[in-house]
């Protein structure tokens, strides 16, 4: 299986093997080696794939030296991200099973086990203040993982044509992020409803903090439906869903949005239907479920919803990720501290494949995963503008006259 592998992907590597034995794919110095401590890691590969060789890394079966970003860029390109086997995909089922957001109860366990780490943990490695936990918008002057994320923003801002006054509702709303963005810089009155509690205080407290009147936040699942709204903004809520309530998620974003209202919708996505990956959905967002663009949008034409734009920032979130990921490893004594039994070495290797591992499958071009964008209306509307240059004409004028809206 690695000599597969390394025929296939021009990233140079080495094999040390259990019995002190090694091998290397080219005559370059490696850029990573695999080191096998236990001769039983074989027969996890052997029955589980891939999902055996992290496994047993999370384990200390076996050990990555060098660049860990190159040796799941390797993986990927080898095909190895795709030998799970039918085990695999039965633990897969199982989890399925066990762990649908159809029961509130179970939704609200799911998000608890990722997102209510401690706040602390988060400040560490996302950016500052807003702490968006999803994809930045980098243009080619943005240079920090903040400006990238106040662009980000600013691109959903303007893509629903945020205006003064209008009555705004952020579904799924992170630490509040957009909340303050938009509470902040478009004048507009925002709700933002997560159904984590850590995240929710989180975002009451910079409401206090920054004094901004015109936002509340809400710690409650957003199928209940407060009220209707003028502009709908999610922002990485989808993937939460699960299997079998995507039709219901899409169905509660347009409850929530008047007639002729606007809004968006950002998440990650398939191009063509497969299954979740095994190891996202056990080790890092329990009951995740990535669905197929298309079904997406014949959810969102079943409920009478007309789409009026999507973008892809696929490699966006590579970009993303990369910063995340050197964030977390330069800060990883301070995360340590928070606390040890919690943050020990299994949880730093989780964690490390969780965000290099992203980074390269967002950035690989043979990848199936894609972040999308995707702006709607509820009814045909003719009021949204023809073209997408009021995004970019706005974005100069921005730079070249800051417009900042007063939030008290």
């Amino acid at each position: 299986m690695l000599r597969a592998v390394g025929e296939r992907t021009p990233i140079p590597f080495a094999v040390r093997y259990a019995d002190g034995t090694a091998t290397r794919t080219r005559d370059a110095a490696p850029a990573f080696t695999l080191v096998f401590n236990k001769a039983s890691v074989y027969w996890r590969v052997a029955a589980f794939g891939y999902v055996g060789l992290l496994e047993a890394y999370f384990d200390g079966e076996l050990d990555i030296e060098g660049s860990l970003p190159k040796a799941l860029a390797a993986g990927m390109e080898g095909g190895f991200d795709r030998r799970g086997g039918f085990l695999v995909s039965l633990r897969n089922r199982w989890h399925e099973l066990t762990h649908s957001n159809s029961a509130r109860a179970r939704a609200r366990a799911n998000a608890e086990a990722h997102y209510a780490l401690p706040n602390e943990f988060y400040k560490l490695w996302l950016d500052d203040p807003y702490m968006f936990y999803t994809c930045a918008y980098w243009t080619e002057a943005t240079r920090t993982l903040e400006d990238a994320q106040r662009a980000k923003a600013d691109h959903v801002a303007r893509k629903v044509r945020l205006q003064p006054g209008e009555e705004v509702v952020d579904v799924g709303s992170g630490f509040g992020g957009f909340l303050m963005h938009a509470a902040m810089h478009y004048g507009v009155r925002i709700t933002s409803i997560n159904t984590t509690g850590a995240q929710a205080d989180h975002a009451r407290r910079q409401i206090e903090k920054y004094g901004i009147k015109n936002a509340v936040q809400m710690h409650e699942d957003f199928r209940s439906g407060p009220k209707e709204f003028d502009k709908v903004v999610s922002i990485g809520c989808l993937e939460h869903a699960g299997r079998d309530q995507l039709a219901e998620v899409i169905r509660s974003h347009a409850s929530l949005l008047k007639q002729g209202g606007i809004g968006l919708i950002h998440f990650i996505g398939h191009v063509g239907r497969f299954d979740t990956d095994f190891f996202i959905r056990k080790y890092v967002f329990p009951g995740g479920w990535i669905p197929s663009l298309a079904d997406v949008i014949v959810e969102m034409e079943n409920c009478g919803l007309e789409v009026l734009d999507i973008e892809n920032l696929r490699r966006h979130y590579a970009l993303t990720l990369d910063v995340w990921g050197e964030r977390f490893d330069r800060n990883w004594d301070r995360i340590r501290a928070l606390d040890p039994k919690r943050f020990d070495e299994r949880f730093r290797r989780i964690w490390r494949i969780y965000l290099y591992g992203c980074a390269e499958m967002f950035r690989s071009p043979a990848g199936r995963t894609h972040l999308f964008q995707v702006v709607f209306s509820k009814g045909n509307t003719t009021s949204y503008p023809m073209t997408r240059e009021f995004l970019y004409e706005e974005r100069v004028r921005e730079v070249l006259a800051p417009r900042r809206v007063g939030h008290g």
